[in-house]
This record gives structure tokens, sequence and C-alpha cells, in this order.
């Protein structure tokens, strides 16, 4: 057999009422915050990931799948959602239109890497971006949004760890003190923190490495060589989540992955999921829409992985998700009733009513057995009887009992 490739999940029937779950939640959530829905291209020129994520990011080194279309153009599955709409923002002429814009997608994205628990090749997420903003009110917006949804899936004990990571006016400085302290220890530091030493510093306080984070533990905080212009934000940035009453702790620690981030920085983490305990993580991204050929616009926003969340949500035993059932199973006893089920279901839909009749030519015993495996709530059987009173007796599969309708009544009964 052809097996499903390494680092890939199928969702089944049996995950859709979980899946369906989060993914309302999170459009009521953007919904309820002003942001509307956006949909990019799932490829993209592999210039905007390069020129935007960033060239010295694992997801652009060594994660993205990239492939040379036929016309010998270079392009790439997306590995991340934020560049795509960053992009669609200046070439939809969004920048001239009104500001902030706030939206949000529900998306596939796609990372090369080693597949574990809450991590996958192909994996959803869940990201909003406000674009046009440099309060640390959008800041506060973005964090609050990502609260509420989190809250609202029943995660309301997750850990908001923020930071802020300066600008290119004060960042310079605090890569030179970074420096000089790594450079102390870079023997002892693994390979590819060696390799960032001199392309990027401040990724290395994003090593996962227990040697490396050690070594990173005592080092110098980004927040202490902050601009006044930065050291300002971020305090207001405080001031603000804890008038909204949004627990944070500042941890120096969080930097980040992808080269957009500009001061602030966000992580809300689990416990229950071990090391890789991120579950929603964001920022500010104020050089990114430059970066990518648009004029300076200031932006923020967050990623939140959905195979992780309902890993998360498992874990702690908080996805109790009914599952998805339907209103009426209509079992038939000879041909005249067979004939007439579709007839009847037709019209039961028409008025949304979810109806489902035997396709298996099953005898109404096995019939019924099939209607309770469904869990569907109301099973019909219909008969020459029934065909001929025009009535029929509808049982709840939940409590035994039985309602005598006639057949353009079923619909009140059941819905």
């Amino acid at each position: 057999m052809i097996s499903i490739p390494k680092g890939t999940k199928d969702m089944l029937p049996q995950d859709a009422a979980a899946w369906h779950f989060v993914e309302d939640k999170a459009r009521q959530a953007a919904a309820l915050f002003g942001f509307r829905e956006m949909r990019t291209p799932t490829f993209e020129h592999t210039e905007l990931f390069t020129r935007g994520v960033g060239e010295t990011t694992d997801i652009v080194t060594k994660e993205m799948y990239t492939f040379e279309d036929k016309g010998g153009r270079s392009m790439t599955l997306r590995p991340e959602g934020t560049a795509g709409v960053a992009r669609a923002f200046i070439e939809n002429g969004l920048q001239q239109g009104v500001l902030p814009m706030k939206a949000y997608y529900l998306a596939s994205v796609f990372r090369y890497e080693r597949p574990q628990s809450g991590r996958l090749r192909e994996h959803h997420q869940f990201g909003v971006e406000l674009y046009g903003s440099h309060s640390p009110y959008a800041d506060a917006e973005v964090i609050s949004l990502a609260h509420y949804f989190l809250s609202g899936v029943g995660l309301d004990d997750l850990v908001l760890y923020i930071n802020s990571i300066g600008c290119k006016e004060c960042r310079p400085r605090y890569n030179e003190a970074l420096k000089k302290y790594i450079g102390e220890n870079l023997a002892d530091m693994c390979g590819k923190c060696r390799e960032r030493f001199d392309k990027n510093p401040l990724r290395i306080l994003d090593c996962k490495e227990e040697t490396c984070r050690r070594i990173t533990a005592a080092a110098p905080a980004v927040t202490d060589f902050l601009c006044d212009d930065c050291k300002a934000h971020f305090d207001g940035l405080q001031r603000i989540l804890s008038a909204a009453g949004i627990k944070y702790e500042v941890n120096p620690a969080v930097v980040r992955g992808l080269d957009y981030y500009t001061r602030t920085v966000f992580e809300f983490v689990s416990r229950d999921i071990g090391a890789q305990g991120t579950v929603c993580g964001g920022g500010r991204y104020n050089n990114l829409v430059e970066e990518v050929g648009g004029k300076p616009t200031p932006a923020v926003g967050f990623g939140l992985g959905l195979e992780r969340l309902l890993l998360v949500l498992g874990n702690t035993g908080r996805l109790n998700v009914p599952a998805e059932r339907g209103d009426l199973y209509i079992a038939s006893v000879g041909e005249r009733a067979a004939a007439y089920a579709p007839v009847l279901a037709a019209s039961l839909r028409k008025e949304g009513v979810s109806v489902d009749f035997d396709l298996m030519d099953r005898g109404v015993k096995a019939q019924m057995k099939y209607a309770d495996k469904t869990g569907v709530r109301f099973v019909a059987v219909i008969g020459d009887d029934e065909m001929d009173a025009g009535k029929v007796a509808l049982k709840n599969m939940e409590t035994g009992e039985s309602v005598e309708a006639p057949f353009d009544g079923i619909a009140g009964v059941v819905k």
C-alpha cells in the first residue's frame, strides 16, 4: 500500500468535531476583535520567504519545501503565514485603505523538520495580523485576542511570556554585548549557534540545546539595552496588559525564531507537552512590509498551531467535544418504503434537518445498529403501514421514547 508521508496526519471523520470546535472558536474570537479572514496562496515565490522570514533562520536554511515550476521559477510551499499576508497587503493596495488592517487566517503550512509531539511537516495555523499602528495598544489587542481565544477553548492556565528585542537603533548595541559574552563560551556551544554567531547572534538565545541554554541563561538581557522609544513602548504594553487583568512574565530569553521581529515578542506556554511547550507565539514586525517591497508599515500579530493546541487540550483532559450527530435516520422496510426514504430525506433536508437513510440494502435490524453507531438523535422506521397512514413513530435514541408525527410534521419534532 501507499502510506501517508512522514510528518503528516489524516483528519478522520471522528476527529472532525474537535477541529470544528477550535476553528469555530478562532473565527468567533477574531470577529469579536474586528478581524476579518484573509486567504493567500499555498505557495509563493521563494524570494518572499528568504527576504521576509530571514536568510539565517532555520525555516529558510533547512525547512522549506522549495521546487522549480515548469516555467523555471523557484516556488516554495508557505512555511508560515505572515510573509504571504504582507505580500497581499502590498500587492492589493491595502496600504491605501482603512488602517489599521485587521486580518486573520486558518491555513496549512509546510516545514521539513523532524516530526515530534505537536510538530508536523504539514500543520495548520490560526494567525492574526494587525497592520498600520505603532501603538502598544495594538500589541495588547493582539495578545488579548490570543488570551481570549485560548481561554475560550479551555486553556486559561497558560503562562504568557513577553519581551522586547528592540529595533534597528538599539539592537546593534545589544548584539555587540551578546557577542562579547558568547564569544568567551562559543567553543562549548553547538554548531548551529557557532554558525549564528556572526550572522544573527540574537537567534542563539532561541537554541533548545541544553548546553547552550545553560550558557545563555547568564547572558546580558536585551531589555537593558533598549532605546528610549523601545523602552517606552514596552513599559506601555505592560501597563495596558496589567490594566486588562492579563497576567504575564517578562522573559528576556523569548526572542522568537524569525528575523522579522522587532520590539515586542511574546509566547503562551504550556507545561503539558514537554520541552516544545509554546502553544502560541507572536510579536511586532515593523520592518517586514518594507523588506518585501512596500512602504514602511508597523505590524503585529501571532501564529498558533492547531495540532499542538489539540494535543494540549487532549493531554489536559479538556477536549470534551460532543461528537457531531445527525438529526434523523430513516430505516425502511420493503421496496415501497425504500423508494420513499430518499424522497422524504430530500424534503426534510430542505427544512434544515440532517437526514441519513439506508444505502447498503440492509435489513431493518442492521439499519438500527448502524443508526445507533452513528449517534443519530432520532430514528424513524417506515414500512407499508406507515406509508398507508402517512405518519411514523420517531424514536429518541437518547431517552428511548417515541413520538408519532405525520411525514410533513417530522421536522418540527427532530429540529
